[in-house]
């Protein structure tokens, strides 16, 4: 009977894989047997020295945690900020979860020449105390047999940690050295005189982040604090600094079986970044924001009312023009309101708002290729209603589906860039041949649709999927650049053989998108180049597909395949830069 449960299964997943589509993004971490465990960041997944007697979280915490306004099925959605990366397909690899091994390491290869290699080592060195690091390198060689140029990248991240449990509550910190070398290849405009060109272009980021979670929610409930200094192969540099303070008193008593929980959060955000190429942009933001909410609770259903007070100093100057300054205060509703008719059916709506800080770490995050001269301006979004409903269906089936109106100020879109110098020359800069993107803003309104949902069939098998449905109106640009449609997403995770085998499927669609694009030539009157510009380039959707497996040959060794991209389609994320096509990796993992 388990092996025709087997087959059933693999016959499952091998006709999704045929008709439906994958994707290649960074790595994400998947959980394979039942248990509703929270997609948390490696680091985190640590297994902690805290005892069972001191009941980490509390119940309030959980009661806190409870509070997902946006009922986040594994806590990264199936449909988030999803996009591919030139080198590292999605690194779908199964995660052993019958022990607590928490140190590896691991060794893969497969072709366009891509290598990886990752390990983690962690250990308490007193009973309450763990430190450890964690290290990560991946590199490829490219489409050399699609372009005449160097399409080579690698990138690699290694970083420490530590994890202190104390009686009142725990403390994490971290830093890591992160660096990504990568070329400008997406040259399409015109044809470079010489295939040995200078594309080169490489980011390092230092990060140092700290966290303390206090088990008790009276007065505070946490403190937060992130930092990062970046610099690029051009000059830039951008220092980022955020610290966040949450005060709380939760649990108190209104009347009769009403509870209430009162938070107050106190967030400073600044940013400085400089560039030393073109117009030499220099920008400074600085966002303080008061976060008062107090939420109603009676039974599984809660009133939240709040409000979000914001002031923001910003700074913009360049080698062309004079230093402009904006001081500005800012005020965002917040409210949500939910009913649980039922574990099965909970109907929520409400309000919400904020400023997003658009920083040039967190853009090349999206877009690597950004030319190294950006004007950054903040986000607003002046309101957002949304509504929606969401359940739990005999903890085999649990959705989310809702729908949202927006209305944004300066939302961030990804511009393609003309020549900067037109005069013809044998030694043009790297980011000089139209293959480079800038960052432009537009006010407008956004409507969305989205929907997530897991369902459990059986103990050892996951199937999840999700939507995301956006639309813009924009005040000035003609077309939305680089915001597609519609995107859609299907995935699958798989235990057998008593959990020896471990196998995942993961799959993407995603629909056309605009951008725009430049046609090059030659001036007919004997000097320089002349270009002109269409605004409705579209770049086409993309299917992608992702398989793997992992088999454990003894509790200390095991060995994996990848596979990504299966369709082979060297689709383009941005115009110009196709991503690698069908790639395959396997490789051996040691625990420890």
């Amino acid at each position: 009977m388990n092996k025709l449960k087997y087959i059933a299964v693999l016959a499952f997943l091998g006709t999704v894989g045929i008709s439906e589509l994958g994707a290649q993004i960074k790595e994400e971490q998947l959980i394979l047997n039942r248990k509703r465990e929270p997609e948390v960041k490696k680091i985190e997944k640590k297994k902690t020295s805290v005892v069972q007697e001191k009941n980490y979280p509390p119940d309030s915490k959980k009661k806190e945690d409870s509070l997902n306004l946006k009922y986040d099925i594994v806590n990264v959605p199936p449909v988030s900020d999803f996009k591919t990366t030139e080198i590292q397909g999605e690194d779908i690899s199964p995660k052993f979860s019958n022990d607590y091994q928490s140190n590896y390491f691991r060794l893969g290869y497969g072709n366009y020449g891509k290598f990886l290699a990752d390990a983690n080592i962690s250990g308490k060195i007193q009973e309450n105390v763990e430190i450890g690091a964690d290290a990560h390198y991946l590199s490829t060689s490219g489409l050399k047999k699609v372009y005449d140029w160097d399409s080579k990248q690698n990138e690699a991240k290694i970083g420490v940690f530590s994890n202190i449990y104390t009686e009142t509550g725990k403390f994490n910190i971290d830093a890591n050295y992160a660096f990504n070398n990568y070329n400008y290849y997406g040259i399409y405009a015109l044809t470079p005189s010489s295939n040995d060109l200078d594309l080169e272009q490489k980011v390092n980021k230092f990060s140092v982040n700290g966290y303390y979670d206090h088990y008790s929610n009276d007065i505070l409930n946490n403190v937060r604090v992130k930092s990062y200094f970046l610099s690029d192969h051009f000059g830039a540099s951008e220092n980022y600094a955020n610290a966040e303070l949450n005060l709380s008193k939760h649990d108190f008593s209104v009347y009769d079986d009403i509870t209430a929980n009162g938070d107050l959060g106190i967030n400073l955000e600044t940013v400085n970044s400089k560039f030393d190429i073109l117009n030499k942009n220099n920008n400074n933001q600085f966002n303080f924001t008061l976060s008062p909410k107090v939420t109603f609770y009676k039974g599984d259903s809660y009133l939240l009312i709040g409000s979000d007070f914001s002031f923001l100093n910003s700074k913009n100057s360049s080698n062309i023009t004079e230093e402009s300054k904006n001081n500005k205060f800012y005020w965002f509703p917040k409210a949500e309101v939910l009913v649980a008719a039922a574990d099965e059916f909970k109907f929520y709506g409400g309000i919400d708002g904020g400023l997003k800080l658009n920083t040039y770490g967190n853009l090349l995050d999206e877009n690597p290729f950004l030319i190294s001269d950006l004007i950054l301006t903040p986000t607003e979004t002046k309101y957002h209603f949304y509504f929606g409903l969401k359940g739990d269906v005999d903890q085999t089936f649990k959705y989310d589906v809702n729908a949202g109106f927006s209305k944004v100020n300066n939302a961030q879109f990804f511009y393609n860039n003309n020549l900067f110098d037109t005069n013809i020359t044998a030694d043009r800069k790297g980011y000089d041949y139209a293959n480079t993107f800038s960052s432009i803003y537009d006010n407008g309104t956004l409507m969305e649709v989205k929907g997530d949902l897991q369902v459990f069939p059986m103990e050892n098998l996951t199937v999840d999927a999700g939507l995301h449905f956006m639309k813009y109106k924009l005040d000035n640009l003609e077309e939305v650049y680089y915001k597609p449609l519609f995107q859609f997403n299907l995935g699958a995770k798989y235990t057998m053989l008593e959990k020896k085998l471990n196998l995942g499927f993961k799959a993407y669609f995603v629909t056309d998108r605009t951008s725009n694009s430049y046609d090059i030539s030659t001036n007919p009157l004997g000097f320089g180049y002349i270009s002109n510009e269409n605004i409705n380039e579209k770049v086409g959707g993309y299917a992608d597909l992702n398989l793997s497996a992992e088999y454990k040959i003894h509790k200390n060794f095991s060995i994996f395949a990848l596979g990504n991209n299966l369709l082979g389609a060297k689709y383009q994320n941005y115009l110009g830069y196709k991503v690698l096509g069908a790639q395959f990796l396997g490789g051996v993992k040691i625990n420890f």
